[in-house]
C-alpha cells in the first residue's frame, strides 16, 4: 500500500512531467507518472499534432517509455494531473485509450495500480480495475 508521502511525491512528479508537454493547440498540459514495485519512476507528457488523431496522451507516453526500457509489470501506482497552460484545475482521469493502455503493462504483472487523479480541488483516488472494468487484455487472447 501506498503512502501519503509517496502519492505526493508522485504527483510532484507527474506535475513536473506536464511542464514538459507538447500543447500548441488545445494548451491542456498533461502529466503522468508510474510507479514500479522496485521505486523506479517513469514519467510521460502529452504529445500533439496538428493532424489530432495523431496526438499522445501523457499516460501513453510514459507507458511506452516504460516498455521501450524493458518494463514488463510491476506498476504499482499511476498519478495525472492536466490542466489549461500548466494551471491545474479540475481533477483529470484517464481517457478510455489511456486505461486500455495501462491495463496493459498492469496486466503483464498481475498488478491493479492505484490511480491518483490530482487537481487544484484535490487528489481522486481509484484503482485501475474501478476505471475499466471487466478489461480486455493479454489473457483474453491466451497470453496471460
Amino acid at each position: 500500500m501506498q503512502t501519503s508521502a509517496e502519492r505526493d511525491r508522485l504527483i510532484g512528479m507527474a506535475r513536473e512531467a506536464a511542464t514538459g508537454a507538447y500543447a500548441p493547440y488545445s494548451r491542456f498540459h498533461v502529466g503522468a507518472a508510474l510507479l514500479f514495485a522496485d521505486g523506479s519512476v517513469v514519467t510521460g507528457a502529452n504529445v500533439e499534432n496538428a493532424s489530432y488523431g495523431l496526438s499522445l496522451c501523457a499516460e501513453t507516453v510514459a507507458v511506452s517509455a516504460a516498455m521501450a526500457a524493458g518494463r514488463r509489470g510491476g506498476l504499482v501506482a499511476v498519478a495525472v494531473i492536466g490542466g489549461i497552460g500548466g494551471v491545474f484545475g479540475e481533477t483529470v482521469t484517464p481517457c478510455g485509450r489511456c486505461r486500455q493502455v495501462l491495463n496493459e503493462l498492469a496486466q503483464s504483472g498481475d498488478t491493479d495500480p492505484v490511480i491518483w487523479c490530482a487537481g487544484g480541488e484535490g487528489v481522486f483516488e481509484t484503482r485501475l480495475s474501478a476505471l475499466l472494468p471487466h478489461a480486455f487484455g493479454p489473457a483474453n487472447l491466451g497470453q496471460a
